[in-house]
């Protein structure tokens, strides 16, 4: 979590207009004889290369980006959480314009700009209205490039990070997601916070945040998305100009290799009514070929909400839990199958039983054909929707790259999911599931005895 609030009448702004234009998007494509969803490459005359999706039918533009390598996981010792504050300090003020001026100048032109920052890589955002995009893209070059991080915008910065520390000290959820990395984790950069600690995050300063710029954005680990009202032809020069002033190469540590320990069940003791548990075991690759028949097993057992076998026997059968949900995290050095439930510090118990208990069943009795052609249906209608719950077309875009799925992935991702045969999935169910390596975390105040 990053503890950064930045809920601007933009940010509201940016979301509503990617609505309109994604389901007037939707609606084309339901609609249109020719269903493909064309991607280009461009690449700029300074080399910077974009992949876009045009759509000419509002007057809007969103580019997404990404820096790979550039996450919380590059954080040098004692300074946890400089990503994340970069994250929220670098579009306060740059070039000639303090926070103030900078901000209004977005405002007042509708226009969004924001970044993000996670274990792995650090990323960015703009929206824009067609005839706000020359200066959109200048106040974008801007923030890349002439950062300011003036003492004021600093401070308020930290002090929303710090506010966030503190309160998720005692926040459950918080509790038991640190204990979880750490556990398997160890010393793996991985183990730490996104958003450091209360003491790395006051130890920071203007020169750490200047060095992180220098050293994390650069042109060779930069991946663009880009969607919306505009050509190729006129997409190439506005990449050079937002883009092309960064360095050439970046300088930053190698993220190390890691497996993951997993096993055994911690108790984490914290006076409140309800304990709240996250779980976790060894996963699988994006890149591996039995990866949609894992995620397709992972779908019915914890990941389709009230279609999953969790819920439907935590919640549904006897009223443990209000949620439970499993899912698959693929970070650049580990892979993990995790999950969570919250629930009475008198039921947890019995919850972590039933989920022990279906986890085992699915390995060695997998799912029915009824099961998997419910899920296929599911999981190739629900694509599309896709576009609007994840904010923008160019978002996609850059996790197709980062994720190196083919240009093609838009017109073949159901394809892939349909050729998931009930062999496969009963297989790699028998193969990755491990409930006997399966690291729980509880904070609360458990009654029982626990056991997965």
């Amino acid at each position: 979590m990053s503890y950064i609030a930045k809920n601007t009448p933009v940010l509201k702004m940016r979301k509503t207009l990617l609505g309109l234009a994604s389901a007037t998007l939707l609606m084309t494509a339901f609609t249109s004889q020719a269903s493909a969803v064309e991607v280009q490459e461009v690449t700029s005359d300074g080399g910077i290369t974009a992949w876009l999706i045009e759509d000419h039918l509002n007057p809007l533009l969103t580019v997404d980006f990404a820096f790979k390598g550039a996450g919380s996981a590059t954080d040098p010792a004692g300074k946890g959480g400089l990503a994340n504050m970069v994250s929220g300090l670098i579009d306060e003020g740059a070039g000639e314009m303090d926070s103030q001026a900078f901000r209004t100048e977005m405002e007042d032109r509708s226009i969004s700009i924001s970044f993000d920052a996670g274990r792995d890589d650090f990323s960015g955002s703009m929206v824009t209205l067609t005839r706000e995009r020359d200066t959109a893209i200048d106040l974008l070059r801007l923030a890349l490039t002439e950062p300011r991080f003036d003492d004021e915008a600093v401070e308020r910065i930290r002090a929303q990070v710090m506010s966030g520390l503190r309160r998720a000290e005692t926040d459950p959820g918080d509790i038991a997601g640190k204990a979880f990395f750490k556990s398997i984790f160890g010393d793996h950069p991985y183990a730490n916070p996104v958003s450091g600690t209360i003491a790395s995050v006051s130890s920071l300063n203007a020169n750490d945040f200047r060095e992180f710029v220098r050293h994390a954005m650069a042109r060779d680990n930069l991946v663009i998305g880009v969607a919306g009202d505009i050509t190729a032809e006129e997409l190439g020069p506005l990449l050079d100009e937002a883009f092309g002033g960064l360095p050439e190469k970046s300088d930053l540590p190698a993220i190390p290799e890691v497996t993951p320990k997993f096993g055994g069940i911690e108790v984490i003791q914290q006076d409140i009514p309800q304990s709240q548990a996250v779980w976790g075991q060894k996963g699988i690759a994006r890149k591996d070929p039995d990866f949609y028949a894992a995620y397709i097993m992972n779908y019915i057992l914890g990941g389709g909400g009230f279609s999953s076998r969790l819920t439907e026997e935590v919640r549904e059968k006897r009223g443990l839990a209000y949620g439970v949900y499993s899912y698959l995290a693929d970070m650049d050095k580990a892979e993990l199958m995790a999950g969570g439930v919250a629930t009475r510090n008198d039921a947890i118990g019995q919850s972590l039983s039933i989920i022990g208990d279906e986890w085992q069943k699915m390995k060695d009795k997998g799912v029915s054909q009824e099961e998997l052609d419910n899920a296929k249906s599911y999981l190739t209608g629900a694509f599309p929707l896709r576009f609007t719950s994840l904010g923008n077309l160019s978002g996609m875009l850059v996790g197709m790259q980062m994720q190196d799925l083919g240009m093609d992935f838009l017109d073949k991702r159901n394809s892939l999911v349909e050729a998931v045969t009930l062999d496969d999935v009963n297989r790699v169910a028998g193969e990755l599931l491990d409930p006997a390596n399966v690291t729980v975390t509880v904070v609360g105040q458990p009654e029982g005895e626990l056991s997965f």
